[in-house]
């Protein structure tokens, strides 16, 4: 897998490229400002942008608006914010195009790295790695939406674990119920959700942008 990263702070960008390459991941380019950003994955098409929302000049949204401009011009591009807060503008903007393979972790929240690259991987191959707390915010005033609001609590509670990334088997775990009774609720949300049949990984996809883009 190649990466392009984008973060401004020295020690911080250092860190993650050794992180990246010690798991065998082959770094493109690693920048500090939106426009260099813009400019490397342009150039290098990497099969995963992992980018810093404020950067240089105006550390606003620098980091976003460069991916979401590589997206328009390379679609599905796959990309990971890793931000220090949760900005609900931005991560609906990155989901807006509905293409999937989006990742938002916060920085303060990444504590085992094997999961932050396995969290990596799962975007770049089109699936999803949302921060709980990201999830939170977003879920805030939208599940009176249809077709959200034809889903059951517990129904909700298993599609914000799928849009965490994690398993059917990590989310039975994670509930204390058998796998046989997740696959029931994710059916369950896939039919509400309108979602024609497909292979499991695409509707995942497909259910979390539904819940996550209302």
């Amino acid at each position: 897998m190649r990466v392009v990263l984008a973060e401004d702070l020295f020690l911080l960008r250092e860190g993650l490229v050794r992180l990246l390459q010690a798991h065998r991941i082959e770094v493109a380019a690693a920048v500090e400002s939106g426009p260099a950003l813009l400019e490397a994955l342009l150039e290098h098409r990497p099969d995963l942008a992992l980018v810093d929302v404020r950067l240089p000049p105006t550390f606003t949204d620098e980091g976003l608006r460069a991916a979401v401009e590589a997206r328009r011009v390379l679609p599905g591009l796959p990309v990971v914010v890793l931000s220090q807060h949760v900005e609900q503008l931005y991560a609906r903007e990155l989901l807006a195009d509905g293409a999937g393979a989006v990742g938002y972790l916060l920085k303060d929240r990444v504590f085992d790295s094997r999961q932050f690259i396995d969290s990596l991987r799962r975007v770049a191959a089109g699936g999803s790695a949302m921060d709980p707390d990201v999830i939170s915010k977003l879920l805030a005033g939208t599940v009176r939406d249809a077709p959200l609001a034809r889903l059951t609590p517990r129904e909700r509670e298993v599609l914000s674990l799928v849009a965490e990334g994690r398993s059917n088997a990590a989310i039975a775990q994670r509930l204390s119920v058998s796998e046989r009774v997740v696959i029931k609720h994710t059916s369950n949300v896939f039919a509400k959700l309108g979602l024609a049949q497909s292979d499991d990984d695409n509707r995942r996809v497909l259910a979390v942008l539904a819940y996550l883009n209302a």
